[in-house]
Order: structure tokens, then C-alpha cells, then sequence
């Protein structure tokens, strides 16, 4: 018969943490703060860095040589571009941040399957999902608004008039904190469709490029045949042309629709609506997509 063996107890040096505990507030903004310095490259490798630096200076620029311009012109007391009308003249530099950034904010933890490791601390479903929606709307904030703050100092050092260029900065910032916010609900939700970050880059750009498209195309035909009437409803199925028509109808300024066609204020009301709606609802569908990602 084998002898008994004594049972031994070691001490390995495991300790009881007797910290502060943070919780979920401070894990949901360090998430936040980390999303929104991923979205720019930052605490990333220096190729993460390329694209979104490059983009942002491409927004950036055209602002510095408007101002340069205005200056340069004698006589002149007012900016050639509207605030509000910035953004919309580089919407192809905005969608294409988007879909480079959105995929890389949320398609990398489904991809390497962590989300179920945020929600196992004490981190909720609604924590990781608000930090990700800010981040990702902070991100498109900086890059709309920060041309615009150029156009704004360079005005006031041009002195050109301070409450014309005030007001004008603010129906701007307005107008591009609509567009963050619905651009980013967006694009999360494409690119949490898939944990492949090539589909999720495809996906962001059709629903910003072929809505914008087609609506486009079919306004100029309402507006060749005389029905100029349905050209700012059409506006509502497009996420650029419902962010358009809503500056024009109530931040003064200049239509891109076709034959300047400007939103009466109801209309603009409609815009206004549809856009949250589509706001709330993206935090709705990620709400609902990442209840079944985090089990």
C-alpha cells in the first residue's frame, strides 16, 4: 500500500488588491480616449498613421489657401466659401476617412474576438458602445471642424467682420456636428456587420457613394422636367444630400441641389427628423448586433 502523501500548502504570492476601483466610467473613457487616438493612428504603428494624417491634411489644406486668398484679394470682406458649405465641397475626403477608420474602430475586436473580454470586466454592452459611437463621431469632428477653425482665425486676422464670421463659424460647426454624428452611426454599423475589415472598408463607401448617386441623378432629372417640387424630398434618401438640405434650410447656406433648390422650413424640419432618426436607430442596430458579439 503507497504511503500517504502530506498535503502542503504554498504561498505563491498572490495578494488581495486593495486599490480604488475604478469602474465602469473610468474603463468607458479610456476606451473612449483609446478608439478616438486609434482613429488618427496614434499608440499605433507609423503606417497606421499614413492615411488618416494624409486625409486630414487634405481637409486642411484647401481651408489655409481660402484664407490666403481672400487676403491676397484687395478689397475683399468676406470668405468665397461658406462654413457650412466646406464640408460638403470635400465629401469625398470625409467618406473615405470614414471607411478607412470606421472598420478599424470596431472590425479588429471582432475579428481577433475580444469584445467577450471588454464585457467579462466591469464594462456593460452600453459602455462599449457609446465609447465606440464617440470616438468615432469625436473623430469626424475634428476632421470637418478643424478647416473651419483655420477659415475662422484667418478671417478675424484678415478683419473681416467678427459677428459675421462668428455667426458663420457657428452654423458651421452646427452643421458638421449633424454630420459626425450620423456619418459615424453609419458607418459603425457597416463595418460591425463584418469582422473582415476589407468588407466592412467596401460597405461604408456603397451606402455613402450609391445613395448619394442615385439621389443625385435623379434630382437633375426633377429638376430638367420642371418638377423642382420633389427635389427636396429626394434629398431624404441620401445620408450627404439629408446633412445638405438641412444646412441650407436652416444655417444659410448654399443649396447643392440642382437649380439651388432650397428646403422650405418644414421640408428642413423632415431632414432634421430623419436625421436623428437615423442617428438613434444606428445606436439601436449596434446595440443590438453587440448583444450577440459579447456572448
Amino acid at each position: 500500500m503507497a504511503p500517504e502523501t502530506a498535503t502542503q500548502i504554498h504561498n505563491i504570492g498572490y495578494r488581495s488588491y486593495e486599490g480604488a476601483r475604478l469602474g465602469r466610467a473610468y474603463a468607458r473613457r479610456s476606451l473612449y480616449a483609446q478608439s478616438l487616438r486609434g482613429a488618427y493612428g496614434l499608440g499605433r504603428s507609423a503606417k497606421s498613421k499614413v492615411l488618416p494624417m494624409l486625409l486630414f491634411g487634405i481637409m486642411c489644406v484647401p481651408a489655409a489657401i481660402i484664407v490666403a486668398v481672400a487676403i491676397a484679394v484687395p478689397g475683399s470682406t468676406d470668405l468665397p466659401i461658406e462654413y457650412p458649405n466646406y464640408a460638403m465641397l470635400l465629401q469625398m475626403v470625409i467618406g473615405l476617412y470614414l471607411a478607412s477608420q470606421a472598420p478599424q474602430t470596431v472590425s479588429r475586436d471582432l475579428r481577433f474576438r475580444t469584445v467577450p473580454l471588454y464585457f467579462s470586466r466591469p464594462i456593460e454592452r452600453v459602455d462599449y458602445v457609446l465609447a465606440k459611437y464617440g470616438a468615432m463621431a469625436s473623430a469626424l469632428f475634428i476632421l470637418t471642424a478643424a478647416p473651419l477653425l483655420i477659415m475662422y482665425i484667418g478671417s478675424l486676422l484678415a478683419k473681416f467682420d467678427f459677428a459675421t464670421q462668428t455667426k458663420g463659424f457657428a452654423q458651421g460647426l452646427v452643421s458638421v456636428l449633424l454630420l459626425s454624428l450620423l456619418f459615424a452611426g453609419i458607418g459603425l454599423v457597416m463595418a460591425a456587420l463584418t469582422p473582415r475589415r476589407g468588407f466592412g472598408v467596401a460597405a461604408v463607401i456603397a451606402v455613402l457613394v450609391i445613395p448619394f448617386g442615385a439621389v443625385s441623378t435623379v434630382q437633375v432629372i426633377a429638376n430638367e422636367t420642371g418638377a423642382d417640387g420633389a427635389i427636396e424630398w429626394l434629398g431624404l434618401f441620401s445620408p450627404m444630400t439629408l446633412v445638405s438640405g438641412f444646412q441650407s434650410a436652416f444655417l444659410g447656406a448654399k443649396s447643392t441641389f440642382p437649380g439651388e433648390v432650397v428646403p422650405s422650413t418644414g421640408v428642413g424640419l423632415v431632414y432634421l427628423l430623419a436625421a436623428l432618426g437615423v442617428i438613434a436607430g444606428s445606436y439601436g442596430v449596434l446595440m443590438a448586433r453587440y448583444r450577440k458579439a459579447g456572448l
